[in-house]
């Protein structure tokens, strides 16, 4: 029979929905139950494309013995960690002080007021079975000292979680990049490109810094870096050479064995790197990534109303990566002669398999270029993907999530942007328009997931991630129109973050809402990792903005922001890479660059063509914005090149703007 998730929409949770376990989504029915019936809480977090999570539900919570112990002695509750990183973000925190590590699945055993006492990660079935019945005599037979356990666990939680404002004086200047890139340097993998070490993840948001500092501050070292990092990734198995897009992150330090689950965030951030890429080295490999990227998300990640779906699972059939790895006896049969010789020398196939530990061949690319250039292997890759195509397919996450969307989003802005290609901008702008009817309230708030109207699931607010990173798609959406609509829209909904999230003791934002309900402790994020932190994105939004509408309080409080993580992101660059994005523009300057007039895409156009990383761009035939307002209405399209305040004589060509700009 099925249990309470059967009425949930997310993917993972119904892959629970016929456990035996009595499972509860995130709610305050389960927390009721357990106040009610002074039991303790089982907290169990993962996400549909997770692997080790598959099997513990197979070894673990498909069985009725060990569903009898968890039914009897608990409270349990699945959580996706996706739709809800709130609660993750707390339990994942208490796992690590207590065992050093952390990861999916993750289990957290909890007394019935929330606050942890005992969690790890992935268990086999008869340490489950034992841990349970140990922990529920604990319980039952010494609570007080299950309680002083969690006390000063939770108090170490909110500790780790908080966030102290200081008062300093900082100078912004070239010199405190150069102290800050110095420690960063030595992290650097020479031969392999990324970061020394495996496993190996792209962490695409400390490229696009590094690219940006490397042009900037004139150092070649980092750039070689950036160059040998970007191409080696694509090169590598991590990259679906067939098919497009690219995976999580790889196992080894080559780039070469991919785990297998492909995220919409990963490949996001993809097309906002590559095509920003290309516009600094113009290396056609980065242009086909973005193109080949943008063909797999209309294909498999799109839904019928313009959102986009989550992920796709590493496992089909049960076996991880089967989908996407070939013997070289079936390309034999498959491929011609000509075709099976130059595939084989592209990609490195080999009789054994270069996936040596199981015995099968992942795609990765043998020279300086990830396309096929003749006729043989264009012919061959075309084959190739129609016989995968018809392999049984991973499984999808067909969850919408606001801030991959608003990820998304921005990646086809850049590479509209970059590559000035109408169908970019209308995938982005039918996105936008999807989100905007679905996923905003009048009131400017937002909803996380979309349920659509045949879902029963229990809707979930919007976290600061979701706020940040649609503010940050509609400002660069409105770069890339020129459409008003959209800068409004993302100040109203800054206004919403301003009113409901802000922390007046730390000048930061809290990563829940004031309107949420509680957890044990209330987060700050801060640390940019795969995904760049909800507050490095609040500042650039509040930098951003208060130049778009000349709102002075909007950049102090960016100022304020990047002041407080200022001395850890010097010494600790690499975690803090999208602060370091703001930081380059207060040292550098950011241009303000208006175009006023008739022709103002067709000289925007004109414009992005170079490479310009410290900049923002405006402009249209009208407009409300302070810096238009006495520039529109001339006959001809004049740029204007403004920074500090203060604008140079208008021009009308992009190439002498551009002079303006490196002069």
């Amino acid at each position: 029979m099925a249990n309470r998730l059967i009425k949930e929409s997310s993917p993972y949770l119904l892959q629970h929905a016929e456990n035996p376990v009595d499972w509860y989504p995130w709610g305050e029915e389960a927390l009721n139950k357990a106040r009610k019936e002074n039991k303790l809480i089982i907290v169990s977090i993962g996400y549909s494309a997770c692997h080790w999570c598959h099997v513990m539900e197979h070894e673990c919570f498909e069985e009725e013995d060990v569903a009898a112990i968890m039914n009897e002695h608990f409270v349990c509750i699945k959580v996706d960690r996706e739709e809800r990183p709130d609660v993750d973000q707390v339990y994942m925190l208490a796992v690590q002080l207590m065992t050093g590590q952390g990861g999916w699945p993750l289990n957290c055993i909890c007394l019935p007021d929330q606050r942890p006492v005992y969690g790890g990660t992935y268990f086999r079935k008869n340490d489950w079975m034992n841990l349970l019945s140990q922990l529920a005599n604990f319980w039952h037979e010494r609570p007080e000292e299950a309680r002083a356990y969690a006390e000063r666990l939770t108090a170490g939680v909110a500790q780790s979680s908080g966030f102290d404002m200081v008062a300093r004086e900082v100078n912004y200047h070239a010199s405190v990049l150069d102290e800050m890139i110095k420690g960063w340097k030595k992290l650097f993998d020479a031969e392999n490109g990324g970061y020394k070490g495996a496993p190996k993840f792209p962490m695409f948001n400390n490229w696009q810094f590094l690219l940006r500092y490397a042009y900037l501050n004139k150092d070649d070292a980092v750039m070689n870096q950036v160059r040998l990092s970007l191409d080696k990734i694509l090169a590598g198995g991590i990259y679906d050479h067939v098919g497009g897009g690219i995976s999580r992150y790889s196992t080894d330090g080559t780039w070469h064995i991919p785990h297998f689950e492909k995220m919409l965030y990963d490949n996001a951030q993809l097309l906002s790197l590559y095509a920003e890429a290309w516009l600094a080295f113009g290396d056609d490999n980065y242009r086909q990534a973005v193109y080949h990227t943008v063909e797999w998300l209309k294909r498999e990640m799109t839904s019928p109303l313009a959102g986009f779906y989550s992920a796709l699972d590493a496992d089909s059939e049960g076996v991880e990566g089967k989908f996407y790895v070939f013997n070289a006896e079936e390309l034999r049969e498959l491929l011609d002669p000509a075709e099976l010789k130059d595939f084989v020398s592209f990609y490195g196939i080999t009789d054994d398999g270069n996936w040596k530990e199981e015995h099968t061949n992942v795609l990765f690319a043998r020279a300086d270029r990830i396309w096929p250039d003749t006729d043989a292997l264009i012919s061959a890759r075309e084959k190739v993907f129609s016989y995968r195509n018809r392999r049984v397919h991973p499984g999808l996450d067909n969850k919408i999530l606001c801030s991959w969307n608003a990820m998304a989003l921005k990646g086809l802005c850049d590479a509209y942007r970059a590559f000035g290609d109408q169908d970019f901008l209308n995938l982005a702008l039918n996105n936008a328009y999807f989100l905007k009817d679905n996923l905003i309230a009048d009131d400017n708030s937002l909803w996380r997931t979309f349920k659509g109207a045949e879902s029963q699931g229990s809707a979930i607010s919007g976290f600061l991630d979701d706020y940040a990173l649609l503010i940050d798609a509609f400002v660069a959406l409105y770069e890339v129109t020129f459409s008003e609509e959209w800068l409004y829209a993302a100040d109203g909904i800054c206004g919403y973050v301003l009113q409901h999230f802000y922390d007046a003791g730390t000048g930061l934002f809290f990563y829940t809402s004031q309107s949420d309900i509680a957890l044990i402790v209330r987060k700050h994020e801060v640390h940019d990792n795969v995904i760049p932190s909800s507050n490095s994105v609040m500042a650039n939004n509040l930098f951003k903005l208060g130049h778009f509408l000349h709102k002075d309080e909007y950049l102090e409080q960016a100022d304020i922001m990047l002041e407080s993580v200022y001395e850890e992101m010097l010494n600790y660059g690499r975690e803090y890479s999208n602060w370091a994005n703001l930081l380059l523009n207060r040292v550098f300057g950011v241009h303000e660059i208006a175009i006023a007039g008739m022709e103002a895409e067709q000289k925007r156009m004109a414009m992005e063509k170079y490479f310009i990383p410290n900049k923002i761009i405006l402009g249209g035939s009208s407009g409300s914005l302070p810096l238009l307002r006495d520039k529109v209405g001339n006959v001809d399209t004049k740029i204007y090149v403004c920074k500090n305040r203060s604008c140079a004589l208008p021009v009308t060509e992009a190439d002498e703007a551009f002079k303006q700009i490196v002069n």
